[in-house]
């Protein structure tokens, strides 16, 4: 490392001081109390730089906390294909995270180009994007600020959705088109010509969390009109504050914004703080009580997915061909499990929660489809795929139907954004085969399964890392002894399933119950929760 790059990052070090706390590189980065990162984002733009050059292409920086409460923040790198920061680097963020001085952050940089033989040659630019959250435009700097030191170009894409930092990223890398001209007309694109000529429009709720999303939708409404007429709501208001997606998945209850009464038969999609997440419900009446709440969750879109491709592949003759796999994580809803496996003859792969262990399942398959249920998630179209497709396209001109089946399964891979979970372009493709099967929300839920009833609690304790799980996160190693009153509590709930693990991005427990019977379900919950807080104790 030159003597002058020491000086600099002497002196940048000491203006972004670090509090006394430790922190962690996770599945979403770092992601704390806003007032404790803007050292940490300093040392990510630093890292950002490293990794660029050890690639020798383009990466991205997000700066967001997605469906975490506006007061938080976060930040996390891109990969030059989209994807999450190779897991091996996660340990190089953390360490420089927790950097305890100037001379101490400059050696464990100095470490990281050693061990990585980084040469510190070339030019590749690094993106950089925010959510709009109020300390994000700050943050942005002081990651560049980071960047730059390392003598690197920043391309700061200013207010972006996740997703659209991840599709910018992926893009340039492949000498592609990459701003936001670029992203709404491949999806809009891809939405019209799978849906071919004479649909009658549809009507839609759009849920923005008051956060970057609805922004975006707002470019959309106007475009889509013909085929998707959006009616939107919480664009401005507190963050993610009783509104959005985790708000919709986690409370199983309405948005602020949507009347039950009102807007009554209409589908909500819900989006989360920074569009990586969608959730639909909608309201029913039954008889003379109250209208009732349906949740159609990243399990139902997964399931609908997966239901139109492997239709349409049959009427082009190649289901047989193409291995179609749908992953989950131990929060999908067993109803939802049995459903794939025995109705649509797909196989289900289970991995611990956090996408980089779906996404990393998802390639294994022809067509990979993976939605966790709180509605993060996207599909992956292996080359067989298209392989398969391009040999077949000249035996289904003769057959109108197959024909059309054919168009849509290769326009299909192009509405999604494949890089990462993305809302706008997951709310694109639900409504494109709800449009094509002529169903609602109704029909939706109906022609699909029944959620077992479940409940999703998030538990304050002193420590959550003395919360440990088997490798699929369906039982608790440790403390002693937690998972055997676990079990006892279980036995007592029909159908009953229950399961803890610590938080990847709170300090919180995460309790999970299923079963048949809503009202055993919640007690279920409760009392393992409190059993938690015994083992752990109290904050």
């Amino acid at each position: 490392m030159k003597a002058e790059t020491r000086d600099k990052l002497v002196k940048a070090f000491e203006q972004h001081p670090k509090p006394n706390i430790q922190f962690s590189y996770g599945t979403a980065g770092f992601r704390t109390k806003a007032d404790h990162l803007d050292g940490v984002m300093f040392s990510v733009g630093c890292l950002a730089a490293l990794r660029a050059y050890k690639l020798k292409h383009k990466v991205g920086v997000m700066i967001t906390a997605s469906h975490n409460p506006e007061e938080d923040n976060g930040v996390k790198v891109v990969d030059p294909e989209g994807d999450m920061l190779e897991m091996k680097w996660e340990k190089y963020a953390t360490l420089l995270a927790n950097a305890s001085s100037a001379n101490h952050f400059v050696e464990e940089l100095g470490k990281l180009i050693e061990a990585e033989n980084i040469d510190i040659e070339g030019s590749p630019s690094v993106f950089v994007g925010r959510d709009t959250r109020s300390s994000s435009l700050k943050f942005s700097q002081s990651v560049s600020e980071g960047i730059h030191i390392f003598g690197l170009p920043v391309i700061d894409l200013g207010l972006v959705t996740t997703p659209q930092l991840h599709f910018a990223v992926r893009q340039s890398n492949k000498n592609l088109p990459y701003n936001e001209e670029a992203y709404f007309k491949t999806l809009l694109d891809a939405f019209f010509k799978i849906l071919g000529d004479g649909v009658k429009p549809n009507k839609l709720i759009v849920d923005a969390s008051n956060g970057i999303g609805g922004l975006k939708a707002e470019i959309l409404q106007p475009k889509l009109a013909s085929a998707l007429q959006i009616d939107l709501r919480n664009k401005e208001g507190p963050l993610n504050h009783e509104v959005g997606a985790d708000y919709v998945k986690s409370k199983q209850r309405h948005p602020k914004g949507v009347d039950p009464s009102a807007d009554l038969g209409q589908r909500v999609a819900s989006l989360d703080g920074d569009a990586d997440r969608l959730i639909y419900s909608y309201f029913s009446s039954e008889g003379q009580g109250s209208p009732t709440f349906h949740l159609l969750d990243g399990d139902k879109i997964a399931a609908l997915i997966a239901l139109f491709v492997k239709e349409e592949l049959e009427i082009v003759g190649l289901r047989k061909d193409i291995r179609i796999g749908v992953v989950q994580t131990a929060y999908a809803n067993g109803a939802s499990t049995k459903f794939l496996v025995e109705n649509l003859g797909v196989e289900v792969g289970m991995v611990k929660t956090g996408v980089k262990y779906l996404h990393k399942k998802a390639k294994e398959y022809d067509v990979g489809v993976y939605f966790e249920a709180n509605g993060h998630g996207t599909v992956l179209f292996s080359d067989k795929y298209q392989k398969l497709l391009a040999d077949a396209s000249g035996s289904t001109q003769a057959d109108p139907r197959k024909k059309l089946a054919f168009e849509r399964l290769q326009v299909l891979p192009s509405l999604i954004n494949q890089a990462v979970g993305d809302a706008l372009s997951d709310l694109l493709v639900v409504e494109a085969i709800l449009l094509i099967k002529g169903w609602g929300a109704v029909e939706w839920e109906k022609n699909l399964y029944s959620d077992l009833p479940n409940v999703l609690q998030a538990v304050r304790v002193a420590d959550r890392r003395k919360v440990t799980t088997n490798e699929e996160e369906t039982r608790a190693l440790s403390p002693t002894g937690l998972q055997e009153e676990i079990d006892q509590l279980v036995s007592h709930v029909k159908g009953g399933r229950s399961f803890v693990r610590p938080s990847g991005t709170e300090d919180v427990v995460r309790v999970y119950a299923e079963g048949l019977v809503r009202d055993d379900v919640i007690r279920l919950a409760n009392s393992v929760a409190e059993t938690v807080v015994k083992f752990v104790g109290k904050p």
